[in-house]
């Protein structure tokens, strides 16, 4: 009998870690619940774990001789463990949200303004002027307006995020940024726990 397992590769989980809470399963007939309940470990301390694609395998194995067993996901799952009783602060969660606002309020102002200083945007602005007016003038306001629409416009564009609202349906540049370091952040973990596991069996 075939059966297909497709592995996370990660989890967050307490207790006891069935199969069927770190991959899909699918067979024929009711073995995949069958399958989705066999246990793999249990977790009772603050700690990473690391389940390799041959513990669940061995497992699915020990239960159902003889089965073909064909992985379709992750090689390695890392569980990290959640406390079930740990409860949410709302208050230390606005805190840290708004402390990071702050922080890449300033940064951006700040790399925007050294940006335009280092340019010398005000002298860049001051020959536009004089292009379309024939006019010297210091700081045009009528150049100024509409270059600052623009670069607040241009943000919200590249960000795809406005009033807390997408305006299309793709992943904004910091969704992707998140997603590429949650991604290399779990790599680490398995190659550490890796290691961790060859130093005990060895």
């Amino acid at each position: 009998m075939d059966i297909y397992i497709k592995p996370v590769k990660k989890a967050a989980l307490s207790g006891t870690v069935r199969i069927g809470d770190i991959a899909d399963v699918f067979a024929q007939d009711q073995l995949a619940g069958r399958v989705k309940n066999l246990k793999l470990t249990e977790l009772k301390e603050n700690k990473n774990r690391l389940v390799s694609v041959m513990d669940i395998i061995e497992r699915i194995n020990a239960a159902f001789p003889g089965s073909s067993i064909i992985n379709v996901g992750e090689s390695d799952t890392v569980i990290e463990y959640a406390d079930p009783d740990k409860k949410e602060n709302r208050l230390w969660s606005f805190a840290k949200a708004a402390a990071v606002t702050v922080m890449l309020a300033a940064g951006s102002a700040t790399a925007i303004m050294s940006f335009h200083s280092d340019a010398q945007m005000s002298k860049v602005f001051e020959n536009y002027y004089y292009i379309f007016f024939g006019e010297h003038a210091q700081n045009p306001v009528i150049i100024h307006l509409p270059y600052s629409i623009g670069l607040a416009v241009g943000i919200i564009v590249f960000f795809n995020h406005f009033a807390g609202k997408k305006l299309t349906g793709d992943p904004t540049p910091i969704e992707v940024e998140m997603s590429v370091y949650e991604g290399e952040v779990t790599d680490n973990q398995i190659d550490t726990l890796n290691e961790e596991k060859n130093k005990n069996g060895s």
